[in-house]
């Protein structure tokens, strides 16, 4: 009796109590493997235990769980708390029980799977192409077998484009949009920066004048006498300021003429070339007097300390002047400081002014400025004399050219750029006569 329970005690202690495999009893423990094979270690599984359980229910141990996932102040409580609570059923029998618990830890199996997203099912218009290809035969409506030779319907790939595919996707009034080159990794020093456009304002955005300008009184057919008068001292004004500067150019063209004839009177031969007027030599010249620079005596040592000391002395005079100079200019900083600041606000004054007084001129049109190589035209001032006003409709002479006031419109308010005038010429045709060989020889034919 006393045997019996001794076994039955020894194999009680040497299960585990977290029902790890039972070790074999053995009474000797002098070897090293008996030792190794046989120690106690059930603290330790019971807290690797522990850590399974926690995993197996959170889906990972709570040391590695964050504070605000394990704990949160409840104020106001969870009214669908107890929906959620399993309840507990005296009817529920153990294998349901153990069922019921389900790990947090998903599933090992014993086949790869592909962690990425499932593959698109073969479409039918794919499938038909990949039957055409394979020459199977295809059915139709009501399971009839389309026939092969039938066009578009054999082995030949015919399909939908990809450009019908995408078709409604490309909007050509869409702004484009900047793709930034890729730049190799390193050589972003070696990249030239993009030059970024100056942000000027477009002369033609200020400008005011409208696309047709209102005509003046005094072109009526029967205008009034005051504005009649007006538009005429305006005319008889820009004619004489054109009058004026022919007569100035006129005259700067005369005396470079007369320059140039005053330069070719005193020269013989072809005009334009100056040749040398010989003179008498005379017969008995004395031979100038050659002076020659007498070369520098060396100087002794003597002579070159004293010269260096005195350079030596004459630095350090500057050197103490120019030091002086900047004391005394230590003491008058503020008042510097306080003439810059007045003239840098008289200069931003200025310089806000000129651009007022410009964008102020501007608004009245780009009329008789100069842009580029060419000035813009001012255009001319339509008017009749007193004598050739008409009182009629009936009577009335077209004055103008509403295609030159349209094109000196645009280019007052900045739409096109000046341009020369370009007069068409003609084409001079010239005739050229030749005399053939055979008629130039009609004597020895006779």
């Amino acid at each position: 009796m006393s045997a019996s329970t001794s076994k039955t005690k020894s194999k009680a202690k040497s299960r585990s109590a977290v029902g790890a495999p039972s070790q074999h009893s053995q009474s000797s423990r002098k070897g090293k493997r008996a030792w190794r094979k046989n120690v106690n270690i059930e603290d330790v599984e019971e807290a690797m235990e522990g850590m399974r359980e926690e995993e197996r229910v959170t889906g990972k141990p709570l040391q590695k769980t964050n504070d605000s996932n394990l704990f949160f102040v409840d104020v106001t409580g969870d009214e669908e708390i107890r929906k959620s609570i399993p309840k507990s059923l005296t009817s529920q029998t153990t294998a349901a029980k153990i069922l019921a618990q389900r790990s947090a830890v998903p599933a090992v199996f014993s086949r790869t799977t592909s962690s990425g997203k499932r593959k698109a099912a073969v479409t039918k218009e794919e499938k038909e192409r990949m039957l055409r290809i394979a020459k199977r035969p295809r059915k139709g409506p009501f399971n009839s077998i389309v026939d092969p030779t039938e066009f578009g319907a054999g082995s030949a790939v015919i399909g939908v484009t990809e450009a019908v595919k995408n078709s409604g996707q490309f909007d050509p009034w869409a702004a484009d949009e900047e793709q930034e080159p890729e730049v190799p990794e390193g050589t972003e020093r070696l990249q030239k920066m993009p030059v970024k456009a100056p942000m000027h304002i477009q002369p033609r955005k200020i400008i005011e004048v409208p696309a047709v300008v209102e005509p003046h009184l005094g072109t009526s057919y029967n205008p009034p006498a005051d504005a009649h008068r007006e538009l005429l001292l305006k005319a008889h004004e820009i004619e004489e300021k054109r009058i004026s500067e022919a007569e100035k150019l006129a005259e700067v063209k005369t005396r470079m003429e007369k320059a140039r004839v005053d330069a070719d009177d005193g020269n013989s031969g072809v005009p334009g070339m100056k040749v040398d007027i010989a003179t008498a030599v005379e017969e008995e010249q004395e031979p100038a007097e050659i002076f020659s620079k007498p070369t520098p005596e060396r100087k002794t040592k003597q002579q070159r300390r004293k010269a260096a000391k005195v350079l030596a002395e004459r630095r350090a005079l500057a050197h103490r002047a120019a030091n002086k100079r900047m004391l005394s200019t230590i003491d008058k900083v503020k008042a510097l400081r306080k003439e810059v600041k007045m003239n840098s606000a008289k200069y931003d004054a200025e310089r806000q002014q000129r651009r007022l007084l410009a964008e102020a001129k501007l608004k009245k049109g780009l009329s008789g400025q100069k842009l580029g190589r060419h000035k813009v035209s001012e255009g001319q001032v339509d008017v009749q004399l007193g004598e050739d006003l008409s009182e009629s409709l009936r009577a009335l002479k077209p004055e103008g050219n509403l295609f030159r006031d349209r094109f000196l419109s645009l280019q007052h308010r900045g739409r096109i750029e000046p341009r020369a005038l370009v007069l068409p010429k003609k084409q001079r045709t010239r005739t050229v006569e030749y005399e053939k060989h055979a008629w130039k020889k009609f004597d020895r034919q006779q």
